[in-house]
């Protein structure tokens, strides 16, 4: 009998156990946040004592690497641990990011997540705070690129990004955006108009006075359709969602980011039986800035500071609910941003409102260190020691393959995963980075190229083209508030920019082959790289295409009807 009962109980115990030995993993992304901007990285100024114990009680990866420069494709390749570009999250066009709310484009559903791979290992799993992956198909409710879809139990936050539309006064990314591309083509339609009525009354070419009152009726229809949709884009766009329910519209920042600390606190508590993914993907410090009462006008650093501050704050409750639960020596710890600060950033007084990215050159939407060079930092007591520091090449992308291995998963067979499994390297079994050679995109442009030669100190960097600063001089774009991938706002190489980063990480000085003897064969090597990288990427549908891109009324989520402007609250009056 007894022989019976064991044979019926063992496999539920060690099924039990199994659950027990696997990690509970906590991710921490900040937005457009810079690695200058964190106090183990160098900073004196801004407070971010509870970022900084991560790295005291763990790993600090000081060449980490974000995927993409730009939200949307660094955050499809971080999940993904893919090139954004495989999965056509990389624009063809100037706009590299999804911009509406009821646009088509989104991740696409065949991508596999390690959030999808944690679900089916039996994890609990949640998104609390940022998606910025797309929403809807083809209707206004098919949620077709909802996090549901993508592993995600969870969801509690926004499906877009916090724009300066979003919140009252802050200006508009938008408008400024829409006013560029709508400004010509109604200029041409004006000088027409013009012009056929002189030539009319000059007797050279007669049209009907209907002609021309039409014409006037369709400039002003623009005109007045544009400003209805920008002055109430801030309800269609940004609204706060409970899993698949909008609960308000427009979201308010009072104590947004207290309610989301305590939404992904609430999640760890219900799932602290079980293991649990949890992925706090901050707001902050994307423009339009803002804090709460506690932390505004505290930090040295303006409305940005105060932001990154707050967020720090947020870290801190979050660790302090894991240590409480008894669960800091189970839990995987990763902290980084999704990409460098965006450094041409301002507020229209006159204020910065980017963050600093500290020696590295540029920002936010270029492959300069500035743009790509984030923080890494992971801690897992008993598991990675403590206090280590690792100045190897890791990417954002091997945050995939390292967690699919820790639970015992299989990488996808059907698809080139370029992310490698850190866990070797935090542990200190090995002292080299698997990474060779990193790619860098802009949009779906081949940019630059990193190559790290087995057995040497050296990290070369290859720019094939860079963005064109403005002012000359600057160290940003600050005519086209970021930087362009495409003519004529870059400049080509031939051969390409040459740097050392291992000498000159702030990128300063161009290599030539008078200043380094072997200038030649470095090129010849990343251009053997380039070619063999090219070969492996196939062409797949475009989601950041015009088409993709653009506001389709018929896919606008509203809580209400569109009468009544979208609106609602659901949050206990927090609008």
């Amino acid at each position: 009998m007894k022989l019976v009962l064991l044979a019926f109980l063992l496999p539920w115990i060690t099924g039990a156990q199994h659950t027990k030995t696997r990690p509970n993993f906590v991710v921490f992304m900040l937005d457009d946040v810079g690695i200058g901007d964190i106090g183990c990285y160098g900073n004196k100024t801004l407070r971010t004592p509870n970022i900084d114990r991560i790295a005291n009680d763990g790993v600090k990866l000081n060449h980490h690497i974000a995927a993409a420069p730009l939200c949307t494709p660094s955050r499809a390749a971080f999940l993904t641990g893919r090139y954004p570009v495989r999965s056509g999250v990389a624009s063809l066009g100037s706009v590299g990011v999804f911009l509406f709310s009821a646009s088509s484009g989104g991740l696409p559903a065949e991508e596999v997540t390690f959030s999808k791979l944690l679900k089916e290992e039996g994890y609990s799993t949640a998104l609390i705070g940022k998606w910025h992956l797309g929403m809807n198909c083809n209707t206004r409710d098919d949620l077709c690129h909802h996090p549901h879809h993508y592993g995600f139990d969870y969801f509690y936050g926004m499906i877009m990004t916090n724009l300066k539309d979003c919140i009252r006064g802050c200006g508009s990314v938008i408008s400024s955006g829409l006013r560029r591309r709508f400004t010509v083509p109604t200029s041409y339609l004006v000088i027409t108009l013009i012009t056929l009525v002189t030539l009319h009354y000059a007797g050279l070419f007669r049209v009907t006075w209907r002609v021309i009152f039409y014409g006037i009726i369709i400039v002003i229809l623009l005109l007045a359709l544009l400003q209805i949709f920008i002055y109430n884009l801030r309800n269609l766009n940004c609204f706060l969602m409970r899993d698949q329910q909008i609960i308000q519209q427009p979201f308010s920042v009072e104590n947004l980011t207290r309610r989301m600390t305590n939404e992904a606190i609430n999640f760890m508590q219900r799932n602290e039986n079980k293991p649990f993914f949890l992925f706090v993907s901050f707001i902050q410090a994307h423009t339009a800035l803002f804090a709460s009462p506690d932390f505004r006008g505290k930090s040295m650093h303006g409305l940005y500071g105060d932001a990154v501050e707050e967020a720090d704050w947020s870290v801190g409750q979050i660790l302090d609910a894991i240590e409480k639960m008894g669960l800091r020596n189970n839990t995987f710890i990763y902290f980084t941003s999704d990409q460098g600060a965006h450094v041409e950033e301002a507020a229209a007084t006159g204020e910065k409102h980017g963050g600093s990215n500290g020696i590295y050159k540029g920002g936010k939407s270029t492959n300069w260190e500035g743009g790509i060079r984030i923080p890494g930092l992971f801690q897992w007591p008993g598991v990675i020691p403590a206090g280590t520091v690792s100045d190897e090449l890791t990417s954002n992308m091997d945050i995939f393959t390292t967690v699919v291995k820790l639970v015992g998963s299989s990488l996808p067979s059907d698809r080139i995963i370029d992310g490698h499994d850190l866990m070797p390297l935090l542990q200190g079994k090995i002292r080299t980075s698997e990474h060779e050679f990193l790619f860098h995109y802009c949009n779906a442009y081949l940019n630059a190229v990193r190559w790290h030669p087995r057995h040497s100190n050296s990290i070369w960097k290859a720019f094939l083209f860079t963005p064109n600063f403005y002012p000359e001089g600057s160290n940003g774009c600050f005519n086209t508030h970021v930087c362009m991938c495409i003519a004529p706002f870059v400049t080509y190489h031939d051969p390409p920019l040459l740097f050392d980063l291992s000498k000159d990480p702030s990128e300063t000085t161009p290599l030539t082959p008078e200043t380094e003897p072997y200038f030649h064969d470095i090129i010849q090597v990343i251009h053997q790289a380039v070619e063999n990288h090219t070969k492996t990427v196939q062409k797949v549908p475009n989601q950041l295409s015009f088409n993709n891109l653009i506001w389709k009324p018929w896919l606008q989520p509203c809580c209400s009807s569109l009468s009544e402007f979208c609106y609602c609250d659901r949050e206990g009056g927090q609008a």
